[in-house]
């Protein structure tokens, strides 16, 4: 059986270093928490990140060139999605306004890439 140690309030712990005369020096607004295994930690961090996995954005800069074109993508960047909208950003006022009026359909064809539904439209600016 693994026990943990008896955990003393803060107050305890400092009448003991007061006893013992040992300065004490935690900051006061530290909370202290329960370690947690570092295999769990790291696994959480990396699907958070998307490390190691495809996630939608990179599928999106894979086929940019065929969703808008190769004239269009060379002055155009998808960024990041977020809340259903894709942040694309455009170095040129032409293909700016280019991608704008076809930004209906290059949503649904992003729509159409393999775990990219979720995106409903195109958030353009100037970048």
């Amino acid at each position: 059986m693994s026990k943990d140690p008896y955990q003393f309030s803060r107050v305890a712990e400092e009448m003991i270093g007061d006893l013992r005369r040992l300065p004490f020096e935690e900051p006061r607004r530290q909370r202290k928490r329960s370690t947690k295994d570092l295999t769990t930690v790291v696994e959480k961090l990396m699907e958070k990140f998307k490390v190691g996995r495809d996630s939608p954005e990179n599928t999106i800069r894979e086929n940019w060139r065929d969703l808008v074109g190769p004239a269009n993508a060379a002055y155009s960047n998808p960024v990041s999605i977020e809340r259903g909208r894709l942040l694309v950003l455009v170095s040129h006022a032409v293909v700016r306004s280019e991608i704008f009026h076809h930004r209906e359909s290059i949503a649904k064809k992003i729509q159409a890439l393999p775990g990219c539904k979720d995106v409903r439209n195109l958030n353009i600016r100037a970048g």
